[in-house]
Protein backbone atom coordinates (compact mmCIF):
# COMPACT_ATOMS: atom_id res chain seq x y z
CA UNK A 1 0.00 0.00 0.00
CA UNK A 2 1.35 3.83 -0.76
CA UNK A 3 0.31 6.46 1.34
CA UNK A 4 0.29 9.82 0.04
CA UNK A 5 1.14 12.06 3.15
CA UNK A 6 0.78 16.11 2.47
CA UNK A 7 1.34 19.10 4.81
CA UNK A 8 4.44 16.70 7.21
CA UNK A 9 7.45 19.80 8.15
CA UNK A 10 10.79 20.17 8.92
CA UNK A 11 12.22 22.84 10.75
CA UNK A 12 15.46 24.62 9.97
CA UNK A 13 18.69 22.37 11.02
CA UNK A 14 16.19 19.23 10.84
CA UNK A 15 17.70 16.67 8.37
CA UNK A 16 15.40 14.82 6.15
CA UNK A 17 16.45 11.48 7.52
CA UNK A 18 14.04 12.40 9.87
CA UNK A 19 10.60 11.93 7.71
CA UNK A 20 10.73 8.12 8.39
CA UNK A 21 10.54 8.75 12.04
CA UNK A 22 7.83 11.30 11.65
CA UNK A 23 5.85 9.76 9.20
CA UNK A 24 5.57 6.77 12.04
CA UNK A 25 4.91 9.22 14.52
CA UNK A 26 2.10 10.05 12.91
CA UNK A 27 0.78 7.45 11.68
CA UNK A 28 0.89 5.36 14.90
CA UNK A 29 3.24 2.73 12.77
CA UNK A 30 5.77 -0.16 14.43
CA UNK A 31 9.09 -0.31 13.50
CA UNK A 32 9.63 -2.05 9.97
CA UNK A 33 6.45 -0.83 8.39
CA UNK A 34 7.58 1.66 6.58
CA UNK A 35 9.02 -0.03 3.37
CA UNK A 36 10.31 3.39 1.28
CA UNK A 37 9.26 6.99 1.53
CA UNK A 38 10.11 9.17 -1.50
CA UNK A 39 10.25 12.90 -1.74
CA UNK A 40 7.27 14.23 -4.06
CA UNK A 41 7.50 17.86 -3.66
CA UNK A 42 9.47 20.17 -1.51
CA UNK A 43 8.41 23.91 -0.64
CA UNK A 44 9.15 26.61 1.77
CA UNK A 45 6.72 28.15 4.34
CA UNK A 46 8.07 31.55 5.41
CA UNK A 47 4.96 33.17 6.35
CA UNK A 48 6.15 35.77 8.67
CA UNK A 49 3.91 34.40 11.54
CA UNK A 50 6.22 31.32 12.34
CA UNK A 51 9.94 30.74 11.65
CA UNK A 52 10.52 28.98 7.88
CA UNK A 53 10.01 25.44 8.12
CA UNK A 54 10.31 22.92 4.91
CA UNK A 55 6.56 21.45 3.86
CA UNK A 56 6.63 18.11 2.28
CA UNK A 57 4.37 16.02 -0.12
CA UNK A 58 5.33 12.21 0.41
CA UNK A 59 4.72 8.69 -0.95
CA UNK A 60 5.05 6.37 1.48
CA UNK A 61 5.02 2.59 0.57
CA UNK A 62 3.48 0.01 3.82
CA UNK A 63 4.67 -3.61 4.25
CA UNK A 64 1.67 -5.58 3.52
CA UNK A 65 -1.18 -5.70 5.99
CA UNK A 66 0.13 -2.34 8.22
CA UNK A 67 -3.43 -0.47 9.80
CA UNK A 68 -2.47 3.28 9.42
CA UNK A 69 -6.05 4.14 10.22
CA UNK A 70 -5.92 3.86 13.91
CA UNK A 71 -3.75 6.56 14.47
CA UNK A 72 -6.29 9.38 16.20
CA UNK A 73 -6.86 12.18 13.81
CA UNK A 74 -6.16 14.86 16.23
CA UNK A 75 -2.48 14.04 15.48
CA UNK A 76 -2.71 14.42 12.01
CA UNK A 77 -4.36 18.03 12.35
CA UNK A 78 -3.40 19.70 8.97
CA UNK A 79 -1.85 17.09 7.68
CA UNK A 80 -3.62 15.04 4.62
CA UNK A 81 -3.43 11.06 4.35
CA UNK A 82 -4.99 9.29 1.32
CA UNK A 83 -4.33 6.13 -0.02
CA UNK A 84 -2.75 6.68 -3.47
CA UNK A 85 -4.58 5.15 -6.54
CA UNK A 86 -2.59 3.53 -9.44
CA UNK A 87 -3.32 5.02 -12.42
CA UNK A 88 -1.84 4.38 -15.94
CA UNK A 89 1.01 6.10 -17.50
CA UNK A 90 -0.23 9.19 -19.36
CA UNK A 91 3.11 10.31 -20.14
CA UNK A 92 3.74 7.80 -22.81
CA UNK A 93 2.29 9.49 -25.64
CA UNK A 94 -1.10 7.61 -26.55
CA UNK A 95 -0.38 7.43 -30.46
CA UNK A 96 -1.12 3.84 -31.68
CA UNK A 97 -1.28 2.11 -34.90
CA UNK A 98 1.22 2.98 -38.14
CA UNK A 99 2.20 6.32 -40.07
CA UNK A 100 4.53 7.22 -42.54
CA UNK A 101 5.58 9.95 -43.83
CA UNK A 102 6.51 10.90 -47.38
CA UNK A 103 8.53 13.80 -46.69
CA UNK A 104 10.74 14.25 -43.56
CA UNK A 105 8.62 16.61 -40.78
CA UNK A 106 10.65 19.82 -40.29
CA UNK A 107 10.61 21.50 -36.98
CA UNK A 108 11.66 25.11 -36.69
CA UNK A 109 13.04 26.29 -33.52
CA UNK A 110 15.21 24.85 -30.96
CA UNK A 111 13.71 26.33 -27.79
CA UNK A 112 12.15 24.03 -25.13
CA UNK A 113 9.22 23.43 -28.13
CA UNK A 114 11.09 22.98 -31.05
CA UNK A 115 13.41 20.13 -28.66
CA UNK A 116 10.94 18.30 -27.24
CA UNK A 117 8.46 18.48 -30.41
CA UNK A 118 11.86 17.25 -32.33
CA UNK A 119 12.54 14.75 -29.52
CA UNK A 120 9.02 13.40 -29.78
CA UNK A 121 9.07 12.73 -33.02
CA UNK A 122 12.39 10.86 -33.30
CA UNK A 123 10.99 8.46 -30.54
CA UNK A 124 8.70 7.62 -32.20
CA UNK A 125 11.52 6.74 -35.68
CA UNK A 126 11.03 9.78 -37.43
CA UNK A 127 14.14 10.69 -39.34
CA UNK A 128 13.04 14.59 -37.77
CA UNK A 129 14.99 17.93 -39.28
CA UNK A 130 15.13 20.35 -36.56
CA UNK A 131 16.44 24.01 -38.20
CA UNK A 132 17.71 26.68 -35.49
CA UNK A 133 17.86 30.42 -37.13
CA UNK A 134 20.76 31.16 -34.29
CA UNK A 135 24.01 29.63 -33.34
CA UNK A 136 24.78 26.30 -31.24
CA UNK A 137 25.35 27.12 -27.50
CA UNK A 138 29.34 27.99 -27.31
CA UNK A 139 29.21 29.87 -30.55
CA UNK A 140 26.16 31.50 -28.88
CA UNK A 141 27.89 32.34 -25.40
CA UNK A 142 30.67 33.99 -27.48
CA UNK A 143 28.04 36.57 -29.34
CA UNK A 144 26.61 36.90 -25.94
CA UNK A 145 29.40 37.92 -24.12
CA UNK A 146 30.37 40.42 -26.62
CA UNK A 147 27.29 41.92 -26.96
CA UNK A 148 27.43 42.26 -23.36
CA UNK A 149 30.96 43.85 -23.28
CA UNK A 150 31.47 45.40 -26.12
CA UNK A 151 27.98 46.41 -27.42
CA UNK A 152 27.72 44.10 -30.79
CA UNK A 153 24.75 42.88 -31.75
CA UNK A 154 24.33 39.98 -34.04
CA UNK A 155 20.79 39.75 -35.63
CA UNK A 156 21.07 36.30 -35.29
CA UNK A 157 22.65 35.08 -32.59
CA UNK A 158 21.38 36.73 -29.33
CA UNK A 159 19.93 35.92 -25.82
CA UNK A 160 16.45 35.20 -27.95
CA UNK A 161 17.82 33.33 -31.11
CA UNK A 162 20.16 30.19 -30.66
CA UNK A 163 20.25 26.70 -29.22
CA UNK A 164 17.92 26.83 -26.40
CA UNK A 165 15.73 29.57 -27.22
CA UNK A 166 16.08 32.37 -24.44
CA UNK A 167 15.47 30.58 -21.78
CA UNK A 168 19.40 29.75 -22.35
CA UNK A 169 20.16 33.00 -20.54
CA UNK A 170 17.41 33.08 -17.97
CA UNK A 171 17.17 31.48 -14.30
CA UNK A 172 15.70 28.52 -15.66
CA UNK A 173 12.68 28.05 -13.91
CA UNK A 174 10.94 25.16 -14.08
CA UNK A 175 7.68 26.42 -12.27
CA UNK A 176 3.97 26.11 -14.31
CA UNK A 177 0.21 26.31 -13.74
CA UNK A 178 -0.20 23.81 -16.34
CA UNK A 179 -1.76 20.77 -14.85
CA UNK A 180 -0.19 17.71 -17.42
CA UNK A 181 1.14 14.09 -16.78
CA UNK A 182 3.97 15.09 -19.42
CA UNK A 183 5.61 17.31 -16.62
CA UNK A 184 7.09 14.67 -14.86
CA UNK A 185 8.41 13.55 -18.38
CA UNK A 186 10.23 16.31 -18.68
CA UNK A 187 11.49 16.78 -15.53
CA UNK A 188 13.04 13.67 -15.62
CA UNK A 189 15.04 14.04 -19.14
CA UNK A 190 16.26 17.15 -17.76
CA UNK A 191 17.44 15.06 -14.95
CA UNK A 192 18.77 13.08 -17.41
CA UNK A 193 20.49 15.19 -19.59
CA UNK A 194 22.70 17.02 -16.35
CA UNK A 195 19.73 19.00 -14.63
CA UNK A 196 20.04 18.97 -11.30
CA UNK A 197 17.88 16.34 -9.23
CA UNK A 198 15.99 18.52 -6.65
CA UNK A 199 13.58 20.16 -10.09
CA UNK A 200 12.10 16.76 -9.57
CA UNK A 201 10.82 17.24 -5.78
CA UNK A 202 11.26 21.27 -5.92
CA UNK A 203 7.92 23.27 -5.25
CA UNK A 204 10.20 26.11 -7.21
CA UNK A 205 12.23 24.34 -9.50
CA UNK A 206 15.14 25.87 -11.60
CA UNK A 207 18.30 24.94 -13.29
CA UNK A 208 19.87 27.98 -13.95
CA UNK A 209 21.95 29.68 -17.02
CA UNK A 210 25.10 27.55 -16.56
CA UNK A 211 23.54 24.12 -16.18
CA UNK A 212 20.41 24.95 -18.86
CA UNK A 213 23.50 25.70 -21.42
CA UNK A 214 24.69 22.08 -20.81
CA UNK A 215 21.06 20.15 -20.75
CA UNK A 216 20.40 22.02 -24.07
CA UNK A 217 23.76 20.78 -25.46
CA UNK A 218 23.10 16.89 -24.24
CA UNK A 219 18.99 16.93 -25.81
CA UNK A 220 20.64 18.05 -29.13
CA UNK A 221 23.16 15.10 -29.54
CA UNK A 222 20.49 12.97 -27.80
CA UNK A 223 18.18 14.07 -30.67
CA UNK A 224 20.92 13.18 -33.52
CA UNK A 225 21.55 10.28 -31.59
CA UNK A 226 18.00 8.87 -32.28
CA UNK A 227 18.36 9.76 -35.91
CA UNK A 228 17.30 13.40 -35.98
CA UNK A 229 19.51 16.10 -38.01
CA UNK A 230 20.22 19.25 -36.11
CA UNK A 231 20.88 22.50 -38.92
CA UNK A 232 22.31 26.07 -37.16
CA UNK A 233 22.08 29.08 -39.38
CA UNK A 234 19.16 27.69 -41.17
CA UNK A 235 16.22 30.55 -41.13
CA UNK A 236 12.90 29.74 -42.28
CA UNK A 237 12.22 32.71 -44.53
CA UNK A 238 8.98 31.75 -46.77
CA UNK A 239 6.07 29.06 -46.90
CA UNK A 240 5.11 27.39 -49.86
CA UNK A 241 1.79 26.86 -50.34
CA UNK A 242 -0.36 24.96 -52.58
CA UNK A 243 -4.53 24.31 -51.89
CA UNK A 244 -4.11 25.44 -48.40
CA UNK A 245 -1.66 23.31 -47.95
CA UNK A 246 1.93 23.11 -46.73
CA UNK A 247 4.16 22.41 -49.21
CA UNK A 248 7.41 22.67 -48.55
CA UNK A 249 9.55 26.11 -46.80
CA UNK A 250 12.26 28.04 -47.93
CA UNK A 251 15.51 28.21 -45.31
CA UNK A 252 18.07 31.62 -44.97
CA UNK A 253 15.87 32.67 -49.15
CA UNK A 254 17.80 29.98 -51.07
CA UNK A 255 16.97 26.77 -50.43
CA UNK A 256 13.69 24.69 -50.84
CA UNK A 257 13.01 22.26 -48.65
CA UNK A 258 9.83 19.93 -49.64
CA UNK A 259 7.45 18.96 -46.38
CA UNK A 260 3.69 18.20 -45.80
CA UNK A 261 4.56 19.00 -41.68
CA UNK A 262 6.24 21.74 -40.43
CA UNK A 263 5.65 22.10 -36.19
CA UNK A 264 6.92 26.28 -36.43
CA UNK A 265 8.16 26.69 -32.95
CA UNK A 266 9.48 29.90 -33.37
CA UNK A 267 10.14 32.11 -30.65
CA UNK A 268 8.40 35.76 -29.87
CA UNK A 269 11.38 37.64 -31.08
CA UNK A 270 11.04 36.30 -34.48
CA UNK A 271 9.11 39.35 -36.00
CA UNK A 272 10.02 38.44 -39.40
CA UNK A 273 8.65 34.77 -39.36
CA UNK A 274 5.35 36.78 -38.15
CA UNK A 275 5.54 39.05 -41.24
CA UNK A 276 5.85 36.64 -43.92
CA UNK A 277 3.06 34.62 -41.82
CA UNK A 278 0.70 37.53 -42.15
CA UNK A 279 2.33 37.87 -45.93
CA UNK A 280 1.20 34.36 -46.86
CA UNK A 281 -2.25 34.50 -45.24
CA UNK A 282 -2.00 32.37 -41.80
CA UNK A 283 -4.41 32.76 -39.34
CA UNK A 284 -2.91 35.41 -37.00
CA UNK A 285 -4.43 37.65 -34.08
CA UNK A 286 -2.87 39.77 -31.76
CA UNK A 287 -3.20 38.97 -27.69
CA UNK A 288 -2.64 40.67 -24.19
CA UNK A 289 1.07 40.79 -22.98
CA UNK A 290 2.60 43.22 -20.26
CA UNK A 291 5.14 45.42 -19.98
CA UNK A 292 7.31 47.74 -17.81
CA UNK A 293 10.47 47.47 -16.20
CA UNK A 294 13.09 45.64 -13.84
CA UNK A 295 13.67 46.47 -10.12
CA UNK A 296 16.67 45.45 -8.94
CA UNK A 297 17.53 44.85 -4.68
CA UNK A 298 20.47 43.39 -2.64
CA UNK A 299 19.69 40.08 -2.27
CA UNK A 300 20.16 40.36 1.56
CA UNK A 301 17.48 42.44 1.85
CA UNK A 302 14.56 40.59 0.55
CA UNK A 303 16.41 38.02 2.40
CA UNK A 304 15.56 40.05 5.62
CA UNK A 305 12.44 40.95 4.63
CA UNK A 306 10.84 37.34 3.53
CA UNK A 307 12.87 35.47 6.10
CA UNK A 308 13.02 38.10 8.91
CA UNK A 309 15.79 37.18 11.82
CA UNK A 310 16.25 33.82 9.81
CA UNK A 311 17.95 36.01 7.33
CA UNK A 312 21.24 34.00 6.48
CA UNK A 313 20.24 30.69 7.76
CA UNK A 314 22.54 27.89 5.67
CA UNK A 315 19.48 25.66 5.09
CA UNK A 316 17.62 29.20 3.51
CA UNK A 317 18.31 29.72 -0.11
CA UNK A 318 18.41 33.57 -1.47
CA UNK A 319 14.33 34.78 -1.02
CA UNK A 320 12.08 35.25 -3.42
CA UNK A 321 8.66 37.06 -4.44
CA UNK A 322 5.79 37.26 -6.55
CA UNK A 323 3.82 39.89 -6.24
CA UNK A 324 0.52 41.30 -7.76
CA UNK A 325 -1.89 44.58 -7.13
CA UNK A 326 -5.36 45.55 -8.99
CA UNK A 327 -4.91 49.25 -10.18
CA UNK A 328 -8.47 49.75 -9.74
CA UNK A 329 -8.22 53.45 -10.90
CA UNK A 330 -6.85 51.79 -14.35
CA UNK A 331 -8.69 48.67 -14.48
CA UNK A 332 -5.76 46.82 -14.65
CA UNK A 333 -2.95 44.82 -13.24
CA UNK A 334 0.62 44.89 -12.07
CA UNK A 335 2.32 42.23 -11.08
CA UNK A 336 6.22 40.47 -10.19
CA UNK A 337 6.81 38.55 -13.06
CA UNK A 338 10.39 36.21 -13.39
CA UNK A 339 12.00 37.20 -10.30
CA UNK A 340 15.48 35.76 -9.97
CA UNK A 341 17.03 35.37 -6.67
CA UNK A 342 20.75 36.01 -6.60
CA UNK A 343 20.79 36.81 -10.54
CA UNK A 344 21.42 39.78 -12.60
CA UNK A 345 19.66 42.25 -15.13
CA UNK A 346 20.78 41.55 -18.57
CA UNK A 347 20.20 43.27 -21.72
CA UNK A 348 18.62 40.88 -24.45
CA UNK A 349 18.04 42.90 -27.40
CA UNK A 350 16.79 41.54 -30.34
CA UNK A 351 16.60 44.16 -33.17
CA UNK A 352 19.40 47.19 -33.36
CA UNK A 353 18.54 50.09 -32.09
CA UNK A 354 16.66 48.53 -29.63
CA UNK A 355 17.04 48.06 -25.47
CA UNK A 356 15.27 44.97 -23.62
CA UNK A 357 15.83 43.79 -20.08
CA UNK A 358 15.92 40.19 -18.52
CA UNK A 359 16.75 38.35 -15.63
CA UNK A 360 19.49 35.43 -15.35
CA UNK A 361 20.82 33.73 -12.59
CA UNK A 362 23.45 30.69 -12.57
CA UNK A 363 22.42 27.45 -10.83
CA UNK A 364 23.62 28.29 -7.07
CA UNK A 365 21.88 31.51 -7.34
CA UNK A 366 24.94 33.61 -5.96
CA UNK A 367 25.02 37.14 -7.03
CA UNK A 368 24.18 39.71 -4.36
CA UNK A 369 21.63 40.61 -6.56
CA UNK A 370 17.69 40.36 -6.70
CA UNK A 371 15.60 41.17 -9.65
CA UNK A 372 12.22 40.84 -11.10
CA UNK A 373 10.45 42.35 -13.72
CA UNK A 374 7.20 44.33 -12.68
CA UNK A 375 5.03 44.57 -15.39
CA UNK A 376 1.76 45.96 -16.34
CA UNK A 377 -0.90 44.48 -18.35
CA UNK A 378 -1.22 45.60 -21.98
CA UNK A 379 -4.34 44.59 -23.87
CA UNK A 380 -5.44 45.00 -27.81
CA UNK A 381 -7.02 47.82 -27.45
CA UNK A 382 -4.09 49.84 -26.50
CA UNK A 383 -2.19 49.18 -29.43
CA UNK A 384 -3.16 51.95 -31.36
CA UNK A 385 -2.55 49.85 -34.39
CA UNK A 386 -4.65 47.93 -36.81
CA UNK A 387 -4.15 44.28 -37.55
CA UNK A 388 -2.56 41.19 -35.54
CA UNK A 389 0.89 42.37 -35.51
CA UNK A 390 0.19 45.44 -34.26
CA UNK A 391 1.84 44.10 -30.61
CA UNK A 392 4.90 44.16 -32.61
CA UNK A 393 5.18 47.84 -33.24
CA UNK A 394 4.02 48.73 -29.95
CA UNK A 395 6.61 47.20 -28.05
CA UNK A 396 8.73 48.07 -30.81
CA UNK A 397 8.40 52.02 -30.41
CA UNK A 398 8.86 51.41 -26.44
CA UNK A 399 12.50 49.50 -27.19
CA UNK A 400 14.24 52.24 -29.67
CA UNK A 401 12.88 54.90 -27.23
CA UNK A 402 14.37 52.71 -23.95
CA UNK A 403 17.71 52.59 -26.88
CA UNK A 404 17.86 56.29 -26.97
CA UNK A 405 17.32 57.29 -23.23
CA UNK A 406 20.09 54.90 -22.19
CA UNK A 407 22.38 56.64 -24.97
CA UNK A 408 22.26 54.55 -28.20
CA UNK A 409 25.00 52.57 -27.16
CA UNK A 410 22.48 49.21 -25.63
CA UNK A 411 23.38 50.55 -22.28
CA UNK A 412 19.60 50.58 -20.25
CA UNK A 413 18.09 53.85 -18.85
CA UNK A 414 18.09 53.30 -15.20
CA UNK A 415 16.70 55.36 -11.99
CA UNK A 416 16.14 54.87 -8.21
CA UNK A 417 12.74 53.33 -7.03
CA UNK A 418 12.53 56.15 -5.26
CA UNK A 419 13.17 59.15 -7.75
CA UNK A 420 10.70 57.35 -9.99
CA UNK A 421 8.29 57.44 -7.34
CA UNK A 422 8.15 60.90 -6.20
CA UNK A 423 9.61 62.28 -9.84
CA UNK A 424 12.37 63.83 -8.49
CA UNK A 425 15.85 63.72 -6.60
CA UNK A 426 17.54 62.14 -9.19
CA UNK A 427 20.39 60.67 -7.82
CA UNK A 428 23.29 58.69 -8.77
CA UNK A 429 22.32 55.30 -9.92
CA UNK A 430 25.19 53.53 -8.11
CA UNK A 431 25.99 49.93 -8.41
CA UNK A 432 23.83 47.59 -10.20
CA UNK A 433 24.33 44.09 -11.97
CA UNK A 434 23.09 45.60 -15.78
CA UNK A 435 25.12 44.72 -18.57
CA UNK A 436 26.49 46.13 -20.72
CA UNK A 437 25.50 48.92 -18.75
CA UNK A 438 23.19 51.83 -17.29
CA UNK A 439 22.84 55.13 -17.96
CA UNK A 440 20.53 58.19 -15.68
CA UNK A 441 17.31 58.56 -17.02
CA UNK A 442 13.55 59.38 -15.96
CA UNK A 443 11.77 56.14 -17.04
CA UNK A 444 8.25 57.83 -16.76
CA UNK A 445 9.73 58.81 -20.22
CA UNK A 446 10.01 55.56 -21.46
CA UNK A 447 6.92 53.59 -21.08
CA UNK A 448 3.00 54.61 -21.92
CA UNK A 449 1.54 56.66 -19.17
CA UNK A 450 -0.75 54.45 -18.07
CA UNK A 451 1.93 51.34 -17.60
CA UNK A 452 4.05 54.37 -15.50
CA UNK A 453 0.93 55.24 -13.63
CA UNK A 454 -0.27 51.01 -13.22
CA UNK A 455 3.38 50.77 -12.32
CA UNK A 456 3.62 53.44 -9.63
CA UNK A 457 0.29 52.52 -8.02
CA UNK A 458 1.36 48.56 -7.89
CA UNK A 459 4.66 49.12 -6.53
CA UNK A 460 2.91 51.11 -3.28
CA UNK A 461 0.48 48.22 -2.74
CA UNK A 462 4.24 46.13 -3.01
CA UNK A 463 5.49 48.17 -0.37
CA UNK A 464 2.39 47.18 1.78
CA UNK A 465 2.87 43.93 0.96
CA UNK A 466 6.45 43.63 1.47
CA UNK A 467 7.65 46.63 3.85
CA UNK A 468 10.97 47.56 2.88
CA UNK A 469 10.47 46.91 -0.73
CA UNK A 470 10.35 50.52 -1.57
CA UNK A 471 14.18 51.87 -0.76
CA UNK A 472 16.74 53.80 -2.28
CA UNK A 473 18.60 50.63 -3.15
CA UNK A 474 16.18 49.70 -5.30
CA UNK A 475 17.56 50.49 -8.97
CA UNK A 476 14.52 50.26 -11.52
CA UNK A 477 15.83 49.06 -14.99
CA UNK A 478 14.02 49.73 -18.77
CA UNK A 479 12.19 48.36 -20.44
CA UNK A 480 10.50 44.92 -20.14
CA UNK A 481 8.83 44.42 -23.09
CA UNK A 482 9.11 40.40 -23.85
CA UNK A 483 7.01 38.79 -21.14
CA UNK A 484 5.25 37.05 -23.60
CA UNK A 485 4.23 37.13 -27.39
CA UNK A 486 1.93 39.82 -28.62
CA UNK A 487 0.93 37.59 -31.37
CA UNK A 488 -1.00 34.08 -31.16
CA UNK A 489 -0.59 32.00 -34.50
CA UNK A 490 -4.65 30.25 -34.49
CA UNK A 491 -4.71 26.73 -34.19
CA UNK A 492 -7.60 24.47 -34.31
CA UNK A 493 -8.47 21.44 -32.20
CA UNK A 494 -5.87 19.13 -34.25
CA UNK A 495 -2.84 21.37 -33.58
CA UNK A 496 -3.15 22.99 -37.22
CA UNK A 497 -3.46 26.23 -38.21
CA UNK A 498 -6.83 26.79 -39.36
CA UNK A 499 -6.00 27.84 -42.17
CA UNK A 500 -3.10 26.30 -43.57
CA UNK A 501 -2.89 22.49 -43.26
CA UNK A 502 0.79 20.77 -41.90
CA UNK A 503 1.27 23.39 -40.45
CA UNK A 504 1.67 23.08 -36.14
CA UNK A 505 2.32 26.19 -34.33
CA UNK A 506 3.64 25.46 -30.87
CA UNK A 507 5.44 27.66 -27.81
CA UNK A 508 5.50 30.73 -26.68
CA UNK A 509 5.99 32.36 -30.34
CA UNK A 510 2.85 30.69 -31.05
CA UNK A 511 0.99 32.35 -28.34
CA UNK A 512 0.14 28.95 -26.55
CA UNK A 513 2.94 29.21 -23.87
CA UNK A 514 5.24 30.83 -21.43
CA UNK A 515 8.46 29.32 -20.10
CA UNK A 516 10.13 26.51 -19.93
CA UNK A 517 8.24 23.64 -18.94
CA UNK A 518 4.58 25.12 -20.57
CA UNK A 519 6.66 25.52 -24.15
CA UNK A 520 8.21 22.08 -23.80
CA UNK A 521 4.74 20.76 -23.11
CA UNK A 522 3.22 22.48 -26.03
CA UNK A 523 6.54 21.06 -27.90
CA UNK A 524 4.95 17.14 -27.33
CA UNK A 525 1.80 17.74 -27.58
CA UNK A 526 2.39 19.36 -31.36
CA UNK A 527 4.45 16.47 -32.01
CA UNK A 528 1.59 13.95 -31.09
CA UNK A 529 -1.32 15.88 -32.60
CA UNK A 530 1.01 15.96 -36.28
CA UNK A 531 1.46 12.00 -35.20
CA UNK A 532 -2.18 11.50 -34.37
CA UNK A 533 -2.92 12.85 -37.73
CA UNK A 534 -1.32 10.24 -39.88
CA UNK A 535 -2.81 7.12 -37.50
CA UNK A 536 -0.82 6.78 -34.64
CA UNK A 537 3.00 5.85 -34.40
CA UNK A 538 5.35 7.05 -36.90
CA UNK A 539 7.97 6.49 -39.26
CA UNK A 540 9.48 7.69 -42.64
CA UNK A 541 8.89 5.82 -45.55
CA UNK A 542 12.52 4.81 -47.35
Amino acid sequence: MVLKINGLTLALGEREGLLTVRVASLLGLPDGAIADIRVIRRSIDARRTRPPRFVYLLAVRLTDGVDWRSAPERERAGISVTEEVDRPDESRGASSGSAVFERRPVVAGCGPAGLFAALTLAEKGVSVLLLERGRAVPERLADVRAFWEQGILNPESHVHFGEGGAGTFSDGKLTSRVKNPFTSRVKRVLVDMGAPADILVDARPHIGTDRLREVVVNLRKRLIGLGGEVRFGACVTDFRIHRGGLVGIVVNNSEEIRTDHLVLAIGQSAADTYWKLAERGVALAPKPFAIGLRVEHPQELINRIQYGRWAGHPDLPPADYFLTAKVKALNRSCYSFCMCPGGQVIGCSAEAGGVITNGMSRLRRESPWANSAVVVNVRTEDLGGEGPLAGLAFRRHWEEIAFLAGGSDYCAPAERLTDFLSGKNHSPIGRCSFLPGVKGAELRDVLPPFVVEGLKRGFAEFERKMPGFITEEAILIGVETRTSSPVRITRGEDGQSINLTGLYPCGEGAGYAGGIISSALDGIRAAERLILSLGGQAGRRG
